[in-house]
């Protein structure tokens, strides 16, 4: 029995290293882009023309709202070309009254059986399209965001490019706070530079972030919204790139985002996202390989590749687990784990993996003693996404939303100063 035990787990610890390291590779490969520098035209040089709809999603945001409004009202674009509107979505506070008090168009949504940022958002869409204002795009953001000034300058710039969907990035205004908020920080900052930035490069579709993107409205009626899962950003831009279209990349479109403080809040916010990933894997995988290998499409092959991610997390928490047991049981059933490759092209992958990290966030002018101390703690906040990721693949038909609490006041003002 124990060497049936043995060989099972050899064979499978082998299967998940080759698994692990083709991944690796793919995306190692695929982020060496991001440190490409593309001519493009000064946004300044693009005259302000697009109309835009900029629209804020509130759940209870009494805290914070005030702040985001504040910023789009500072944008360093024409007034008479955005209007910034609040969806009070089934609140039960001052937050309607709050944000007409700083000048949106305030939009009060209860439905108790539609819950979520998605079904808000495809109400307000609805209503956008039938009012008398016409809009060339739509721009969503979350309460919680503070947005630099040049946001709408920058977005203006890459739809005169033809662009028609635009994610803009995302970075943090309290990485700081908590090791829980500098870890997301990091994670945010990494994906930015060699996840996004990268794709857009390449030709390849970006993802939306959930905030902080622009949408033409011409496509937007003409696909439809539809996105009301858990993840309603990942579920829009799958359901782009089966429509052909992509998600292009504003890297100097800048949106602060308020980081969850605890490891309880981190913990059910991400699992809420691997529900709605493992929602969308279900129902885009085959659909994006099909039209993949069909078309030859490496758009839609890529974005296959990325519902597939959270397996690899749970991977790389199994071998590390593994190495840890059998470093300290040598008899256990993992004593037997072998490299599929030789140790040294795994010290040189481990190697780069430390360092890449660090020298990232030192071009995006990240770096300080803060953030290097966290690089320490960071590897334990990745190896919680293998626990969660089981548990949100579990549990991926709970379509119940359940709200980030949001309580960092502090304005762009402040923000610039610091």
């Amino acid at each position: 029995m124990l060497s049936l035990i043995n060989n099972v787990v050899y064979t499978a610890t082998q299967l998940i290293q080759v698994i692990i390291f083709i991944a690796g590779c793919y995306f190692f490969g695929i982020s060496i882009f991001g440190w490409i520098k593309q001519k493009e035209n000064d946004p300044k040089s693009y005259t302000p023309q697009k109309k835009f709809a900029l629209i804020i999603a509130a759940h209870n945001e009494e805290k914070v709202i005030s702040h985001v409004i504040e910023s789009l009202f500072k944008q360093n674009y024409p007034k008479n070309l955005y209007d910034v509107y609040v969806i009070a979505d089934n609140c039960s506070d001052n937050t309607a009254q709050i944000a007409a008090d700083h000048g949106a168009l305030v939009y009060k949504r209860v439905n108790n059986e539609l819950r979520g940022k998605g079904h808000a958002l495809e109400w307000m869409f609805a209503k956008i399209f039938s009012m008398p204002e016409k809009y060339d795009a739509i721009s969503v953001f979350d309460a919680d965001n503070l947005v630099t000034s040049n946001f709408l300058l920058e977005m203006n710039a890459k739809l005169c490019q033809g662009h028609k969907v635009v994610q803009g990035y995302i970075d943090s205004k309290n990485p700081y706070d908590s090791w829980i908020t500098c870890s997301y920080s990091i994670a945010f900052w990494l994906s930015n530079r060699i996840f996004q930035l990268p794709r857009y490069n390449l030709g390849l579709s970006c993802s939306l972030c959930g905030t902080g993107f622009c949408i033409d409205v011409d496509i937007l009626k003409q696909i439809g919204w539809g996105a009301t899962c858990l993840t309603e950003d990942l579920e829009f831009t799958m359901k782009l790139a089966l429509s052909d279209l992509k998600v292009a990349w504003a890297h100097n479109a800048v949106v602060y985002d308020e980081k969850p403080l605890t490891l309880k809040q981190s913990w059910n916010q991400r699992k809420r996202w691997m529900q709605g990933h493992a929602d969308c894997a279900s129902r885009f995988l085959g659909p994006l390989f099909k039209k993949a290998f069909k078309d030859s499409d490496l758009t839609s092959f890529d974005n296959a590749v990325y519902l597939f991610q959270p397996i690899r997390f749970i991977f790389v928490g199994l071998i590390t687990i593994m190495m840890w047991v059998q470093t300290v049981f040598p008899q256990s059933p993992f004593f037997n784990l072998k490299y599929v490759f030789p140790v040294g092209v795994w010290y040189i992958f481990a190697t780069l993996q430390f360092f890449y990290g660090p020298f990232v966030i030192l071009t995006e002018k990240k770096f300080s003693p803060k953030v290097m101390v966290a690089f320490l703690i960071y590897p334990v906040y990745c190896l919680t996404w293998m626990p969660i990721t089981i548990q949100g693949f579990l549990s991926k038909n709970n379509k119940d939303w359940n709200h980030t609490h949001h309580s960092r006041e502090i304005s762009i003002s402040d923000l610039e100063k610091a």
